[in-house]
C-alpha cells in the first residue's frame, strides 16, 4: 500500500515536473506536430487582404527580449523600412480560437501571421516568389520558431499565395508602415521650412500677372514670380506648414494646373 502510494506521488511529481518543462520555454505553444487544415472550411477565397492602418504597437506583445525552445529573440522597436526573404510556413487547426502573443484571439480564416521580432501589430506584404501571388497580413503572433522560417502565415494568407500543399514557401515580405498621425500634426507644426509651389512657367509676363492675382484672391496666400532667359515662372508661397502646401498643390492639379509641384527651402 505505501509503495503504491509512492510511485503515484512520483508519477505525479514527473508529470508536473515535464509539464512545467514543456512550457516554461513556449514549447508547448509553439511545437507544430499535429498541426493541420480544417476538415471543412469556408471559401477563404473570398476573405479580403488586412486593411494597413495606423495602430499602436500593443503592452503586452512586444515584450523587448524573450526565449522559447531555449532561443532569445529581441524584438524591433520599429518595423518601418523592414524587409526580408525566406521560407514563409502555415498554421491552422491546432491554434485556431487559442489567444495571439498579441493577446486576441487566432482566427485561421483571417489575414493574419507570426513573426519572430517584428513589433504586434504589424502589417506586411507578402509574396509568394514561385508564383508572384501577394497577400496582406496582419502579425499579431509570435513565430514561426524554426531558424529556416520568417513568418507563419493563416489558413487563408496560405491558402491565397497557393501554398497549403507545398506546407512552405520561398517568399518576400514588406512591412507596410503607418506613421502615427498624431507624430505628423506634431511635425508638421514644428516644421520651419518654406514651401512653395510651381504652378506654370511661361514667356508671357501678363498671363503670367493676371494668374498670380487670380490665385492669391483663390488662396489667400502670396506668389512670387522668377525669371531667367525671358521665362517667368509662377510660384505660390511661401507656405508656412507642410501639409498645407500638399493640400493646395492637390487642389490646383485637380483644377487645371496638373504639371504643378512642390518646392521646399
Amino acid at each position: 500500500m505505501h509503495n503504491n502510494t509512492t510511485h503515484k506521488i512520483v508519477a505525479l511529481v514527473t508529470a508536473f515536473f515535464l509539464s512545467a518543462c514543456s512550457s516554461s520555454d513556449g514549447g508547448g505553444r509553439y511545437k507544430i506536430a499535429n498541426d493541420k487544415a480544417p476538415n471543412s472550411a469556408p471559401d477563404v477565397t473570398k476573405v479580403e487582404d488586412a486593411h494597413p492602418k495606423y495602430e499602436a504597437y500593443s503592452r503586452g506583445g512586444n515584450k523587448k527580449n524573450y526565449t522559447v525552445l531555449g532561443k532569445s529573440y529581441q524584438v524591433m522597436d520599429t518595423g518601418k523600412g523592414y524587409n526580408s526573404s525566406g521560407t514563409a510556413s502555415w498554421y491552422g487547426s491546432k491554434f485556431h480560437g487559442h489567444l495571439t502573443s498579441n493577446g486576441e484571439t487566432y482566427d485561421m480564416y483571417s489575414m493574419s501571421a507570426a513573426h519572430k521580432t517584428l513589433p504586434l501589430p504589424s502589417f506586411v506584404k507578402v509574396t509568394n516568389m514561385s508564383n508572384h501571388k501577394e497577400v496582406i497580413v496582419r502579425v499579431n503572433d509570435r513565430g514561426p520558431f524554426h531558424d529556416d522560417r520568417i513568418i507563419d502565415l493563416s489558413y487563408a494568407a496560405a491558402h491565397k499565395l497557393d501554398m497549403l500543399k507545398t506546407g512552405t514557401a520561398q517568399v518576400k515580405i514588406e512591412v507596410i508602415y503607418i506613421e502615427n498621425p498624431e507624430s505628423i500634426a506634431l511635425a508638421t507644426l514644428k516644421d520651419t521650412k518654406l514651401h512653395y509651389i510651381q504652378i506654370l512657367a511661361s514667356t508671357n509676363k501678363n498671363k503670367i500677372d493676371n494668374l498670380a492675382t487670380q490665385l492669391e484672391n483663390k488662396y489667400k496666400i502670396k506668389t512670387r514670380i522668377k525669371s531667367s532667359d525671358n521665362l517667368y515662372r509662377l510660384q505660390l508661397g511661401p507656405i508656412a506648414h507642410q501639409q498645407l502646401a500638399l493640400q493646395i498643390d492637390l487642389d490646383l492639379k485637380s483644377n487645371g494646373f496638373p504639371q504643378s509641384y512642390f518646392i521646399i527651402e
